[in-house]
């Protein structure tokens, strides 16, 4: 039950990020002692430790920064030039990005360079979706409303979903990618469970895991139904 699609882009190729702030934090420590002074072993482990938390906690600091001006990543991508999946890349930790890269973000997110990489903790932060701003998809399956509850970064990976079904209907899909698998939940109804040649029925209440590698379906039964779902590695 896999609702979103985003195609994979190639990584840049220019110098990246994780050697620039190596050398930062190189030169950061290094200008923090005397010529003559003889750091012991266990500070410069601490300055490397340091180092690559700072490098660690960039991608939730850009993520802060972006969400702290109310952009979506579409919005950050046009004013940044910037590939809008490279962004959701970035703010996921899985691309480094380059000196360029990170600079035309930090113009758009207007943050300064420099405040990315201080070690200063990150604000709390807690991001709310109002009910009427929840994604809502109605064309899948018979009688279903689908409300889209996790953040489109998480697609393929760890999708939530709260379905409703009409009395009499139902999600039927189509096996997902090779060791996919749902958690469901019943909030409210009676549904019946199918993965492949297995099957069955839940009361309010009664949670199922199955493989969603495989043909399966999530239906009604006397009555409307409400659902928690929770899609794995789609």
């Amino acid at each position: 039950m896999m609702f979103f699609h985003y195609e994979p882009r190639h990584l840049e190729c220019q110098r990246s990020l994780i050697e620039s702030v190596r050398v930062f934090a190189k030169s950061a420590f290094t200008a923090s002692f005397d010529i003559d002074s003889n750091p012991a072993v266990g500070e410069i482990s601490d300055m490397t430790e340091n180092s690559d938390a700072i490098l660690n906690q960039l991608p939730a600091r850009l993520k802060a920064a972006r969400q702290a001006q109310g952009l979506s990543l579409d919005a950050v991508a046009k004013l940044s030039g910037v590939s809008r999946s490279m962004v959701s890349q970035i703010e996921r930790g899985e691309s480094s990005p380059t000196i360029a890269t990170l600079w035309n973000l930090t113009r758009a997110l207007q943050v300064d360079f420099a405040g990315l990489l201080d070690s200063a903790t990150v604000p709390a932060q807690i991001e709310t979706l109002r009910a009427a701003d929840v994604p809502t998809i109605n064309n899948l399956g018979t009688g279903c409303r689908i409300r889209i509850l996790s953040p489109p970064e998480e697609a393929g990976k760890h999708e939530v979903y709260e379905v409703l079904i009409a009395a009499g209907g139902g999600l039927v899909s189509a096996p997902h990618a090779r060791g996919a698998r749902e958690h469901l939940s019943v909030i409210e109804g009676t549904v019946g469970v199918t993965s492949a040649e297995a099957s069955d029925t839940l009361m309010t209440g009664d949670t199922a895991r199955y493989a969603a590698d495989v043909a399966h379906r999530i239906v009604a039964i006397d009555g409307p139904a409400r659902v928690f779902l929770v899609v794995q590695d789609a």
